[in-house]
């Protein structure tokens, strides 16, 4: 797999519906071609103090932010015809299908594929496969982790490398 649109969600709250950011890294013939980040105001629209201290994000950040039907009108565009590939893919397609349904959107159904199952599969004897040290493993040091378009960016990384 070579071409792929790399994507990540951090959340406001435990609600999978209240994404605040999104990054999106678009792959084409194996490199990096595209780069794209938003903050978005979530729904419901709190911040829980735990997810706030992982990503650093408040209310005050996104109080003016695009809701996520505007922000994924410009996303669309550049995924078109892409698998979607996520780190722990299960949360930001969970994030990605609860957010459609609260804007009464059409699911596309995305193809999505996950660089931590496949990690597990390729990587042996890591202490653990989290992003940051999953990325490290394959070349990427992620300096700014839970920013979304830098976590988008080390899955993308990793995707590169696992999915050949």
């Amino acid at each position: 797999m070579t071409n792929f649109a790399a994507i990540d969600f951090e959340t406001a709250n435990e609600q999978l519906t209240s994404v605040c950011s999104v990054g999106v890294v678009i792959v084409r013939d194996g490199e990096i071609v595209d780069r794209f980040y938003s903050l978005i105001r979530p729904k419901p629209e709190y911040y829980r103090y735990g997810n706030s201290m992982v990503h650093g994000l408040t209310f005050a950040d996104t109080a003016n932010a695009p809701v996520f039907s505007q922000v994924w009108r410009q996303i669309e565009p550049m995924i078109e015809g892409l698998p979607l590939v996520a780190h722990n893919k299960g949360f930001d397609e969970n994030c990605l299908k609860a957010c459609f349904r609260m804007y009464q959107l059409d699911y596309p159904d995305y193809e999505f594929h996950c660089t931590l199952q496949r990690a597990k599969k390729q990587i042996k004897g890591l202490l653990d496969y989290k992003l940051n040290t999953v990325s490290a493993y394959c070349g990427f040091t992620l300096d700014n982790h839970h920013h979304a378009l830098a976590d988008a960016e080390a899955c993308a990384r990793i995707a590169i490398q696992v999915f050949r």
